[in-house]
């Protein structure tokens, strides 16, 4: 591992640091908008955990991705560190799911938190539009399709459903 001074290491990251924070900040405002849906519903994972999944995915993809091309280093592969995202995130996720007797709640929160890492992931990759894609059809599954899964599945609690909103 090579050494920099502070002016070395600001040449070397210089280039990089725009698409660098392009990444994350495009992984922030894509776990924002699914965040800001589930702390407007009241979810255990919201606003503020959605993000952090989001960019946090994002870091490690790029650092995977950043570590090849700045020190040129072999044997580093970017999926390795996408498949230890997804292991990880399974074990937060799975925090989010409750019985309760017969009941199991926190499904549709695991899955999001798992859906947010990948977004995050293709964010870090250095496709942050593809990123904000991935979260607008996430986010129209999440509001899109709520109303319409209680009126098919749920109709006694449809009208609870209607007054929650």
């Amino acid at each position: 591992m090579k050494e920099l001074s502070l002016i070395g290491e600001w040449r070397e990251i210089g280039p990089i640091l725009v698409p660098f924070l392009v990444r994350c900040a495009m992984a922030a405002l894509c776990g924002g908008l699914i965040g800001l849906e589930r702390e407007l519903k009241q979810k255990p994972a919201g606003f503020r955990t959605n993000i952090l999944i989001c960019v946090g995915a994002a870091m490690y993809m790029a650092i995977g991705m950043l570590i090849i091309r700045v020190d040129g280093v072999t044997g580093v592969d970017p999926t390795r560190i996408a498949a230890q995202v997804v292991t990880g995130i399974g074990f937060l996720g799975a925090g989010c799911i409750i019985q309760q007797g017969a009941q199991i709640t926190g499904l549709t929160s695991a899955a999001t938190i798992w859906v947010v890492a990948a977004i995050g992931l293709i964010a870090g990759a250095g496709f942050p539009l593809l990123a904000l894609i991935a979260a607008l059809m996430v986010l129209a599954t999440l509001v899109v399709l709520a109303p319409i899964e209680e009126r098919l599945f749920h109709p006694s609690h449809s009208d609870d459903f209607h007054k929650q909103q």
